[in-house]
Formats: C-alpha cells, structure tokens, sequence
C-alpha cells in the first residue's frame, strides 16, 4: 500500500462530503415510480443516476479543477490528470428499481491509474464504508477487519448472480460453489462491504467496469483482505474485470487455483 501521506487530508475530506451530496439524491427517488432507460448494455438507468452523478461532478470540479473524473453515466474528463475520480453513482440499479436499499455509491480516487481512497456509501442503509491507501478502513468512523478463513469448504461465498458465469465459465462458478461452505447471490457493493467487515469471505464475479472495482480496493485492503483479478494480479484503470475478493489470502490462492484449473 502507498504511504498515507500520499492521500492528503483534503481528498479524504472531500470523498466523504460526497456522499452528502449523493445520499438526499438517492434518498428523495428510493421507491418512487421513476422512468427507467435501458442502455446499450441492457442494465436499466433511472433519473437518479445521472441526477446524482451530475451532482458528484459538480462537487469535486469546484474542490479540485485540476482533477480528472470518469463516471458510469457521464463519460471521462481529464482522464490524463494525474488524480482521477472514478464514480458509480447507483451501484445496483436493479436493486434500487425494485424497493431494494441494498445498492450503493462507489467512489474511487486514483493516482497514476492506482485506486489510493475508496467509499463504499448505503444511502439507505446509513452505512459509510472508508478506505484509504495506508490505513486501517472504517465503518461509520469505526475501524473493520475481514475475518481469518482457511479454506474454501468453510468459506461463505456470494456472488451477484449466477446467470454472471457463462459458457466457459460455467464450470468454473460450479467449481467454487460445490466447493465452499455457503453460496448466496445478490448485493452488488454491498457484499464486498461484508468481506471487509468479516461477514463474507469471498467474491468472485467477471464483467465488471472500473466503476464497480476500483472503489473497492482500498476498503477491503484496509481491512486485511485481498481484491484482484482472476489471475491474482492487483486491480488498475487497465484491469479487465474479473474479480476476486477474499478475506484471507488462503482463500484467494485457493479461489485463483480453482478459477484455472
């Protein structure tokens, strides 16, 4: 991890008021009749998207001109910068669509292509999930610790949905599913949320975007745990988005050795 002096106070400041920002945007459409648009992708984008992540933009261009963002909804600016914020203003839309409060916003900051500060925030939930490159990742202000695993048989697993795993990689989720003690389906940020706060002890899904990644890393690395991709390889701007979580590196060396075979 880099030196905590690496993540001035001020971007750590600035994450967190974020979600000031995003929470009454969120909380104001949860469970309101919205007009939903299906994009390229087939995923369902909602008014709130775009609402909040407009707002997100505002907030750090008046904190930080110089910075880069890059968001789900709205595209790159300043992708060059040597800092750059990388947002997924509803992580879970389809949660979020049908009166489910497990979704969440994912803010990431990046320094040279290198997640260094994470938020994992649950509008709903009141859960506020900080990472920070050097530093022990905190729940509400509270420190957190992924939990000790051995092994996959007694590793409880969850993924967000099986239908994620297709063609080849078929047999790959039925390897890890046969093999762990539990597997259970759903959550979108939240189940990592869980791996850094010893709950879960592993994630695996492929697919993903450096929307729905990068903001992770520095909460379950601030938790003791490990995020990768498939190949164990750390996760950057340039990852493909097949990733792992785990709480234990047992449980990572296992799940990257079972992905493979």
């Amino acid at each position: 991890m880099s030196d905590p002096e690496s993540v001035p106070s001020a971007f750590v400041d600035l994450a967190c008021r974020l979600t000031e920002v995003s929470r009454p945007i969120l909380r104001r459409y949860y469970r309101k009749k919205l007009d939903i648009i299906d994009k390229a992708d087939e995923s369902p984008v909602t008014k709130a998207d775009r609402e909040c992540e407009a707002a997100l933009r505002e907030a750090i261009v008046a904190a930080f001109p110089e910075h880069g963002i890059i968001g789900e909804e709205f595209g790159a600016e300043r992708a060059d910068a040597e800092y750059v914020w990388v947002l997924d203003p509803l992580d879970g839309t389809r949660s979020f669509i049908t009166g489910r409060p497990l979704f969440g916003t994912l803010i990431a900051l990046t320094r040279a292509g290198a997640p260094i500060l994470g938020v994992i925030d649950m509008p709903i939930l009141g859960d506020l999930f900080l990472g920070v490159a050097g530093r022990p990742s905190t729940l509400n202000g509270e420190p957190i610790r992924a939990r000790p695993c051995a092994g996959l048989a007694d590793a409880y697993f969850s993924t967000i949905s099986p239908l994620m795993f297709k063609g080849e990689h078929i047999a790959r989720f039925e390897r890890l599913s046969g093999q762990a003690k539990s597997t259970t389906f759903g959550g979108d940020c939240y189940q990592y949320a869980m791996v850094a706060t010893g709950f879960i002890d592993l994630v695996v899904e492929r697919g993903l975007g450096i929307y729905d990644y990068l903001a992770l890393v520095p909460v379950i690395e601030g938790a003791g745990g490990f995020i990768t991709d498939w190949r164990g390889q750390a996760l950057t701007m340039k990852s493909e988005g097949a990733v792992i979580a785990a709480g234990d590196r047992r449980i990572l060396d296992q799940t990257v050795a079972t992905l493979g075979a």
